[in-house]
């Protein structure tokens, strides 16, 4: 097996609803599409299941930990990507738009909903690691290990418009992507689920230096990004994950 690269700092952030063709080479998104020339765009991605929430339960913890619904309030104590880099001495946060304060378990506030924050509802996460946003640093540098950018309903196109989650995605994270050009970082962006349609086929983009520009058709889904991200850091493969193989066709060094 090839080796995977080992980033410094990893941001993965999520967006809402909508299915690959609705994104890609579409001109409402032309922040994400100018990030498409950038990095490695996966054109057979899929999410997992419908609703939301199990999606972001496979993406952390590598199971849909039994939930079909989005509803508020389950807690779970299996092992995740955050108990895991937490173990290993490496570190872990997630920060949420509009989300009130550090730590916050509520199902609900203005834009922000709990169903979108996988590691609140996991008792082996400590609370601290669960930021608003306003507490992302602007000095990169000072970011942990692996990080989740959640936008909030109006901001991730679950309830704005794809103009306005490009544009806000712009600007919240174009500095990043910048500086993780020169700086051994990365930047994944997937989807929560599609627009509802059968085949669950979204985006998912790799953005940093260590990655080969292109499109690549490898199937994949979020086991898959999960098991690429533990593998990075030889990390224990998580649930479902390990029966995933990790992504590899797309970094620089791969072959």
């Amino acid at each position: 097996m090839d080796k995977l690269p080992k980033p410094d700092h990893v941001v993965i952030v999520i967006e809402e609803n909508h299915a690959y063709e609705q994104i890609v080479d579409r001109a409402k998104a032309p922040y994400f599409n100018s990030l498409i020339e950038q990095g490695a765009l996966m054109t057979a991605s899929y999410a997992v299941t419908h609703p939301s929430q199990p999606n972001y339960l496979a993406l952390f913890s590598g199971s849909t930990q039994g939930m079909t619904s989005d509803s508020c309030g389950k807690t779970y104590d299996a092992p995740n990507l955050a108990s895991e880099l937490l173990a290993d001495k490496l570190t872990f946060t997630g920060y949420s738009e509009d989300m009130p304060k550090a730590g916050y378990s509520g199902c609900s506030y203005k834009g922000y909903a709990r169903k979108h924050n996988p590691w609140v509802q996991f008792t082996n996460v400590p609370a601290e690691l669960n930021q608003p946003l306003s507490s992302f640093p602007s000095d990169y540098s000072s970011l942990p290990t692996i990080s989740f950018v959640i936008p909030n309903h109006q901001d991730d196109m679950h309830d704005g418009t794809v103009e306005q989650a490009d544009a806000w995605l712009q600007k919240h994270l174009g500095g990043y992507v910048e500086w993780a050009s020169t700086h051994n970082s990365l930047l994944i962006i997937t989807w929560d689920e599609d627009d509802n349609a059968k085949k669950n086929h979204i985006p998912t983009l790799f953005v940093g230096s260590m990655v080969n520009k292109g499109r690549y058709d490898n199937v994949s889904n979020h086991y898959s990004v999960l098991r690429t991200i533990t593998d990075m850091y030889g990390l224990k493969s998580l649930g479902d994950s390990a029966k995933e193989k990790p992504i590899q066709s797309i970094w620089k060094f791969s072959h």
